[in-house]
């Protein structure tokens, strides 16, 4: 049994916005030589967050006015956890679009369904932050 451990920083200019990180995550992959096994990825922030979908635009706007009307920003004293920061809101959307994906690998490539792309979603942006890559198999 192989393992592989890789940490990948993103940088998002905005205050929210969606990333494909697909190939970033197949690079890891090919590095790794795993042919058969697991991949996880997952946000090492609580205000990002790692999710699989379709990587089609109107998606990705339908995504952000419902989270908004979920867990709107302002005002931000709505919010007993806004403090010094105001990104209560922040944690709330990456609640709800979750932490991290999990992947099997087979024959060395992804197991994706038809469509299915890996996402990284930012909340409260414009500072670097981390995803972490782990692959286990043979």
């Amino acid at each position: 049994m192989k393992s592989y451990r890789k940490e990948l920083c993103f940088e998002v200019p905005s205050r929210r916005g969606f990333v494909n990180i697909t190939s970033h995550v197949e690079k890891c992959l090919a590095e790794s030589q795993i042919r058969d096994g697991i991949l996880l990825c997952n946000a090492m922030h609580i205000t990002a967050s790692v999710f699989i979908n379709d990587d089609e635009s109107g998606l990705h706007h339908d995504y952000e006015v419902w989270l908004e009307k979920l867990a709107p920003h302002a005002p931000v004293e709505q919010y007993r956890h806004n403090g010094y920061e105001d990104n209560a809101d922040a944690h709330m959307k990456r609640q709800i679009m979750g932490r991290e994906v999990v992947v099997a690998i087979t024959e060395g490539k992804l197991d994706f369904g038809t469509w299915e792309q890996i996402f990284y979603g930012e909340f409260d942006g414009r500072r670097k932050k981390r995803v972490l890559v782990k692959i286990i198999g043979e």
